[in-house]
């Protein structure tokens, strides 16, 4: 863990738990019971449940420290905690995520989003958009792109040899032929058949509202849905406190949990873990799925 050992040191007090908290000095297993912090000290005290702009480089300390780790082969992957991206721009530093920061950071032009939890595994071409802006962002190289991306990783750091992907529509009924839009004629399918003829398993593009029945989600180990709230509703449904966010397309292996800061609940004993746990078992699975790529894949 990276962050400020003292403070953790008085959180676990505070909160009753039996726990060693130690100097982090890179032991491959720490013994049961304890946790290794890399000490990076707070600019200015933490009160609970209160952000404070002079801790905001603080954080950004701590993401540089963890790339670092990352890039230079020191750690295996990153699993990152919500941060209050307002509190960071209001310090003046211009913030717009974890996943645009790293991206900036490794010199990444494109990441993809995925999120895994409830047995499903469900990417985005569009993230943060107005609905009204999402048509005129899936362009032809957009949706290339993710899908060369989603590949890559699904086969690279999931162990998917051959990863079938299921691919939404964007309009209802997948455009119905052309008479509910022509995005699915004009640009997905002209995209999907380039990409199969290159090998890729894709399936669709399926109608949103079917795409996430049983007998289709058997058919695929992922599905890439054309917007945010086409795909992540489903998602959520099945897996809320114990989704996984995954940012696929950086060079490091990154996993973060599926929720906000609630600051209302710190300090409380009344947050659920589910998401960071979920966050940290498979950050250990890519990693290990990582190393185990025959040496071409590398």
């Amino acid at each position: 863990m990276l962050g400020d050992i003292e403070l953790m040191r008085e959180r676990a007090a505070r909160a009753g738990i039996a726990l060693s908290v130690l100097p982090y000095v890179g032991e491959a297993s720490p013994r049961r019971g304890s946790l290794e912090v890399l000490h990076i000290p707070l600019a200015a005290p933490c009160q609970i449940g209160t952000p404070d702009t002079a801790n905001a480089r603080y954080v950004l300390a701590l993401l540089d420290r963890a790339l670092a780790g990352c890039v230079g082969g020191e750690f295996a992957a990153m699993v990152t905690a919500p941060v209050h991206k307002g509190v960071i721009c209001d310090a003046g530093v211009a913030f717009s995520g974890h996943t645009e920061y790293l991206a900036d950071n490794t010199g990444t032009p494109r990441v993809v989003m995925m999120l895994v939890g409830g047995g499903l595994r469900v990417a985005l071409v569009t993230t943060h958009l107005p609905l009204s802006a999402v048509p005129a962002a899936i362009t032809r190289p957009v949706l290339e792109e993710t899908l060369r991306i989603l590949h890559r990783d699904l086969v690279a750091r999931f162990g998917l040899a051959s990863p079938r992907i299921l691919v939404a529509g964007l309009n209802p009924h997948a455009g119905e032929g052309g008479h509910l839009g022509r995005e699915e004629i004009d640009i997905i399918e002209p995209v999907l058949a380039r990409l199969r003829a290159e090998g890729m398993r894709l399936i669709g593009p399926l109608p949103a509202d079917t795409l996430f029945v049983p007998h289709t989600l058997a058919q695929g180990d992922a599905a890439l849905a054309m917007y945010h709230d086409q795909g992540l509703p489903v998602l959520k449904h099945a897996s809320f406190g114990g989704g996984v966010n995954v940012t696929l397309g950086l060079p490091v292996i990154r996993t973060s949990v599926d929720h906000g800061t609630a600051f209302d609940l710190a300090g409380t004993g009344r947050a659920d873990p589910g998401s960071l746990f979920a966050a940290v078992e498979l950050a250990l699975t890519m990693s290990a799925a990582a190393e185990h790529r025959p040496a071409a894949m590398a």
